[in-house]
């Protein structure tokens, strides 16, 4: 109950935090949805919100937004939150009621599950509730248990739809690559391809083309580390070059911390450094890895000594996201178990400092290719969001011709997508298999990246059709309900991506209308 109390709240004081004006990015003090923080649908909690407005100064309107601009102003109470949240819990815990906790838990359920159920035939479903039902609370460590209580909710939704409800995966989403389907994570075929990588890798000098090739479907989780490092250009082919390599490129970097690290409090450099300590602790805030004060000290140097190294971008907002699939990654050749609850000061301090140095060149690597994404005006979003609504209007027509009916630019939720290469809207899991592939093909985080989000967003053409207004189709597209994706859907998205990529890459003038 607690949980869904902190739902309704963060829904009403963050569900439009994350719309922007188009050029600048989004302000990332609000909770963050997509993959980690399925949004509530307003319309099953609109007695709850006016039943809360009545106290506030600022109520809501009513008019429907038509527009961006109109949207905003009627929702500018989203951006003045409270420090104090207990106080919204205390008031929320004495105006919450049966049936919005009841509409709310039906809410949950369906963005927990891989069917899109309308809210009318969930509150059909939840009518036919026993009466012994209970909420139930999620836990980032365990499924949902399986409760003869939890049964009679699945149940009720159970009769509403045709198909098969997949196994629910826990609002904290897991690290560990896994399908969704629940199937096991290592088959028979999949032995074969690791076999196979570590022929590869062990030989004397490793074919970099066959590495790319055999990683593009996917990287065994033993041998990612080192593939990584490879598919990068951190890691030489030659074998016997590799670990004088490291030994180098580790020093190197800890040469850069001592030369520079102990500028961030100099004047000139001071509004770098906070805006790093700012976000820093925003960065996948649900997993508990990312909030160990030693693994957030790790991100502020990686971040602080990229960015003076730089000057000609800084640090940018988003930055400190794409250092996070390299940490795991690292991290987790030397861990056995699940590293999402890992203790990092169980570690010794030379494989956290192995650790640190790696993720560092890495992210230096990615960024080499995307710089322009960053530098001012960020001229390289810029224009791949306008290539992707050319693309998506030759490919799809009738999304494209739905988004300029009801007003809604590309800009206003694609920025994100290409500022952060989509990790704010997938899981990490997700987004840790899409790199295999991305690092795996050229220029796969400028180019080929272009072709996922176009695949990306057709996928959800159904649900972008259904809503017919402005607002809804904002919070569809900022909120996409992704958080039981595994490698199978990952997979399919890459493989249209693909196919789109092969028809349209080598045709610009199929671009054009």
């Amino acid at each position: 109950m607690l949980v869904l109390l902190r739902a309704l709240v963060w829904g009403r004081q963050s569900n439009y935090s994350q719309i922007f004006c188009g050029f600048c990015f989004p302000c990332s003090i609000q909770p963050v949805y997509g993959a980690q923080h399925p949004p509530l649908d307003p319309r099953l909690t609109k007695n709850f919100i006016k039943e809360r407005s009545k106290g506030n100064a600022l109520p809501l309107k009513n008019k429907k937004a038509s527009s961006f601009h109109e949207f905003a102003r009627n929702t500018s109470d989203a951006w003045d939150i409270g420090d104090d949240e207990d106080e919204d819990f205390s008031s929320s815990f004495q105006t919450l009621n049966s049936k919005v906790a009841k509409a709310t838990a039906a809410q949950v359920l369906e963005n927990h599950s891989k069917l899109r159920v309308k809210p009318e035939r969930a509150q059909s479903a939840l009518s036919e509730m026993p009466t012994n039902c209970k909420v139930i609370k999620s836990s980032s460590e365990a499924q949902l248990s399986r409760s003869p209580e939890d049964a009679c909710v699945r149940n009720a939704l159970h009769k509403q739809q045709s198909l098969p409800l997949r196994p629910i995966i826990p609002l904290v989403a897991r690290i560990s690559d896994q399908n969704a389907s629940g199937a096991p994570p290592m088959t028979v075929r999949e032995k074969t391809r690791l076999e196979k990588f570590r022929q590869l890798l062990s030989s004397h000098n490793t074919d970099l083309d066959e590495l790319r090739k055999c990683s593009w479907p996917g990287v065994p989780r033993e041998v990612r580390p080192v593939t990584w490092r490879l598919l990068s250009g951190y890691l030489p082919a030659n074998k016997e070059r590799r670990k004088l390599t490291l030994q180098r490129k580790r020093e190197e970097y800890f040469g850069f911390i001592e030369q520079y690290y102990d500028s961030r409090n100099e004047e000139h450099h001071q509004d770098t450094y906070r805006q790093i300590h700012i976000d820093i602790p925003r960065t996948n805030p649900l997993i508990p890895l990312f909030q160990q004060p030693l693994v957030q000290e790790i991100f502020e140097r990686i971040l602080f000594i990229w960015a003076i190294r730089h000057p000609a971008s800084g640090y940018v907002q988003g930055i400190n996201d794409l250092v996070t699939p390299f940490f795991v990654v690292f991290l987790s050749e030397h861990v056995e178990e699940d590293v999402e609850n890992f203790d990092v000061t169980t570690l010794s301090q030379d494989v956290l400092r192995s650790i640190e140095a790696d993720s560092f060149w890495c992210m230096s690597k990615l960024l080499d290719g995307i710089q322009d994404n960053y530098t001012f005006a960020q001229p390289g979003i810029q224009k791949k969001v306008k290539a992707l609504e050319e693309l998506v209007s030759r490919i799809d027509e009738q999304v494209h011709n739905h988004f300029r009916k009801y007003e809604v630019e590309y800009l206003q939720f694609a920025f994100r997508w290409m500022n952060n290469l989509l990790m704010r809207e997938l899981p990490l899991r997700c987004t840790i298999r899409l790199w295999d592939t991305y690092q795996s093909e050229p220029e796969g985080f400028s180019h080929f990246h272009l072709y996922v989000c176009a695949a990306f967003l057709i996928k959800w053409r159904k649900e972008i059709l259904d809503e017919e207004d402005f607002q809804g189709l904002l919070m569809l597209l900022q909120n996409l309900p992704t958080i039981h994706w595994g490698n199978e859907e990952i997979g399919l998205l890459l493989a249209e991506a693909y196919r789109l990529k092969y028809m349209f890459a080598d045709a610009p003038n199929h671009y054009r209308r």
